[in-house]
Order: structure tokens, then sequence, then C-alpha cells
């Protein structure tokens, strides 16, 4: 799918876009989900375009968690940015797959598929999760084609919304076990980069998942890696993307201070 800047926002004095991702948001780390909403607030609302690449969420459950206190002031907080006249874009992350088109309806978001080009002054830039690239860790992949078929989702969301929570939890436990046995969540695999950039015919490449933020440099291409964000341990982090109105891209700060 390929998005443009062009649309109902583009008058709008801000940023062009706004890309940030893996927040792992929940109710037990406050003070991050504090920080999102700072971010939103101050630095969205003034935004043409905010691209949300995956893992905002810790997990997502269904569209019927939706009404979950916690889940829902984070839903409110993006509709206002919504409502704002900010266009709003969704990519599911590892974590938050299962958001569908109730959420997308309650914030105002467009769903889109990963990976997705965004257009920007004659520039194609290539969004993604981020997942797709850490093909080395073979058991993870496997897991991903298998929760992203239609038919798994489909019989998982026919369950009862506690025994989702109950699965989800098994799955998390694992996941943690499985990374700290490898140390750390996977990096990309050069050559699954590489092909991502000759596929899709783009230069620029943005995405998240790694937690390892950076901006490489491979002969004429260009890959950002946005931050996790953690503002309840030490030492805190999380980051941004901005895309400015000449087609050059901004890292900021969780406190919106250039990077």
């Amino acid at each position: 799918m390929t998005t443009t800047t062009s649309g109902r926002s583009t008058a709008r004095p801000g940023p062009v876009a706004l890309f940030i991702s893996d927040l792992h948001l929940q109710s037990d780390m406050p003070h991050t989900a504090a920080a999102f909403l700072h971010f939103l607030n101050r630095h969205a609302i003034h935004a043409r375009q905010l691209y949300l690449l995956g893992d905002i969420f810790e997990y997502w459950a269904g569209d019927d968690d939706i009404t979950e206190p916690f889940l829902h002031s984070v839903t409110m907080a993006l509709r206002a940015v919504s409502d704002a006249g900010v266009e709003l874009f969704w990519m599911a992350g590892n974590r938050d797959f299962l958001v569908g088109p109730g959420f997308a309806h309650a914030t105002g978001a467009t769903l889109l598929p990963d990976p997705t080009v965004l257009t920007h002054a004659g520039q194609r830039y290539l969004l993604s999760h981020g997942d797709q690239l850490c093909t080395d860790d073979v058991a993870y992949q496997q897991f991903r084609n298998m929760v992203r078929q239609p038919d798994w989702q489909a019989a998982f969301l026919a369950r009862e919304l506690r025994e989702r929570k109950q699965i989800i939890a098994q799955m998390r436990q694992q996941s943690r076990q499985h990374q700290q046995q490898t140390s750390m969540i996977t990096d990309v695999n050069q050559n699954a980069v590489e092909y991502f950039f000759q596929h899709w015919r783009t230069q620029i490449l943005i995405h998240g998942h790694t937690h390892r933020p950076a901006m490489h440099q491979e002969g004429n291409t260009l890959r950002y890696v946005l931050s996790d964000w953690d503002l309840d341990h030490k030492p805190v982090r999380g980051d941004w993307l901005a895309l400015l109105a000449d087609g050059t891209l901004q890292r900021y700060n969780h406190m919106g201070v250039p990077a």
C-alpha cells in the first residue's frame, strides 16, 4: 500500500509526519503512558500525519477489550488527535496484531499493511514494524506466519475474552523466556533489509521492533530504527522521527528535544 502526504491535513503548520513505535503501553507502566499522552498533546497534535508503527500496546486481546479503562483512555487520546485534524495511521506489531476495525473506528485511524510506502515531495519512505526483517529468528517467523492467518485470528477471537487474555499471558511469558535465552531481540537480517529496499524501490526505511535506535547508511540507502519506550525504569528511553517539509528526517527524544 502507498500513502501520500496530500489530503485533509496538508495545510497544518507542523511536521509533515511523525513516526513512533514500541511503546508497549500497559497500566503498570504509568510514566511511559503519561509520556505518550504528553507526546500526543504537545507534538502529534501539530503534525499533519501520525504513524503508529506497531507494539503501541504491550498486548491487544481483541477490539472487544477496548472498554477496559486503561485501553479506553489511550483510545480516546488518539481519537482527540484524529478529531483535531491529524491523519492517524496504524500498523500492527508483534504484540498488538489483533487490532482491528473496531479500534480503527474508535480512534479514526487507518489500518495499514506491513510494509507501506509513504510518498512525499517525490521521495518514497518505506514503513514497517520491523519484525519481518528478523529472519534469523526462525521460531518467531513460524509463529508470526501462524498468527497472522485470518483463520487463526478468527478462531482465536471467537474465544471468551478472559481465555484470550490467559493465552496471551502464556505467550508473553514464553516470549520473555525466549529473549532471555537469546540475550535480546534478534536484530534484522541484512539480506532481508536489502530485499525490502529492492522490492519496494525505496532508499529510506523506517522501522521499530528491535529496540536498537540508530540510523544505518549502506551505499545510497538509509535505515532509521525507532526506539522502544520505557520511562518507568532506568535508563529511560523513547524517541520518534519527524518528516519535515523538505523531506528530511529528524529524530527527537521522548522530551521532544532533537537527538
